[in-house]
């Protein structure tokens, strides 16, 4: 990519594409185009085509998703899979209509099989069963990477696939019910610590082990790739590192100073036991991440603190 190519960033209000598009501006990339949700609904495809034969885009991060944590994902399983098979097929068809140089989609390290071996590795795509309780954002996101492929195979597009670990970092969801463990964790002992409540509890056993990375890495790691990656099939983007949500919820309450008591409510799905993925692919390439877990956490937190404090700015003005 040139420092004046035009790039789309889809997806550029959410965790990931804000962090692509903060990266791509620190790098000295000038010519964006973007769209929030409520300008151009990717899920209709003619909006998407009249989109591309508008602005005529040279390089497309396709990171808009429909996201959530576990309870989203399985309440909300019809939404998960038609929202995000339709945002990706009208973005990535529209790419190829409209001569898009090279696309970088972006998936989910929940395509994998829920028992599979670790760490995972990029050939053990489709080796096994789902987890249950996201399977059909899994599905879709196997439908998109897969759709690179065979727009590749029969068009000669340069479209590539990541798929990112488990992500945190500036601009992430902390709805109460809706986002993941981490920026959820975040919340929860931020409003204990303030309401003085005894104990926070969290679903599961604590047991299970879960990879994190920042999300600024994630965006360095798809500039990275974008620039210097052209093959077939899909690469890992994590740090190599995990931890139990035990301990992950014994650091967050670490950060955030909450002194009360951790309560784990076994009668609630675990998900996944262990999901750490194999990122070896990654580093041949010559990248690593660079924020190691407490420091990205003390980051998020600080974000988080930030949006607090503009929400109280806007009540007391109300």
């Amino acid at each position: 990519m040139e420092k004046n190519s035009k790039v789309y960033v889809a997806g550029h209000k959410g965790m990931v594409g804000s962090a692509i598009l903060r990266r791509l501006t620190a790098l000295g990339f000038t010519n964006f185009v973007v769209r929030t949700s409520k300008e151009l609904d990717l899920r209709n495809q003619q909006l998407v085509s009249a989109f591309f034969e508008t602005e005529k885009p040279e390089y497309v991060f396709l990171a808009a998703a429909k996201v959530g944590g576990i309870l989203a994902n399985n309440n909300y399983r019809a939404d998960f899979l038609y929202d995000n098979l339709q945002i990706q097929s009208n973005v990535i068809h529209a790419s190829y209509s409209n001569n898009v140089k090279k696309l970088l989609f972006l998936g989910s390290s929940c395509i994998y099989p829920k028992m599979s071996p670790q760490p995972i590795k990029e050939d053990y795509l489709l080796t096994g069963e789902l987890e249950p309780t996201n399977e059909p954002y899994a599905v879709a996101k196997i439908a998109g990477l897969k759709m690179c492929d065979a727009y590749r195979d029969q068009y000669g597009c340069n479209y590539i696939s990541v798929m990112p670990t488990n992500l945190y970092g500036i601009n992430d969801n902390y709805h109460p019910t809706n986002s993941h463990v981490l920026p959820a964790l975040i919340r929860r002992f931020h409003e204990a610590r303030f309401s003085h409540a005894d104990a926070v509890t969290i679903w599961g056993s604590g047991s299970p082990e879960r990879e994190f990375m920042f999300a600024d890495d994630l965006a360095d790691a798809c500039i990275y790739l974008m620039e210097n990656y052209n093959e077939k099939g899909l690469v890992n983007i994590g740090t190599g590192k995990d931890l139990s949500i035990k301990d992950l919820a014994l650091l967050i309450k670490r950060i955030t100073g909450y002194e009360g008591d951790i309560r784990f409510d076994s009668s609630k799905p675990d998900g996944t036991p262990k999901k750490l993925l194999d990122v070896s692919k990654l580093q041949r390439t010559g990248w690593r991440h660079q924020t190691e877990l407490e420091q990205g956490i003390r980051l998020a937190y600080e974000d988080f603190l930030s949006k607090q404090s503009i929400k109280e700015q806007e009540l007391s003005k109300a």
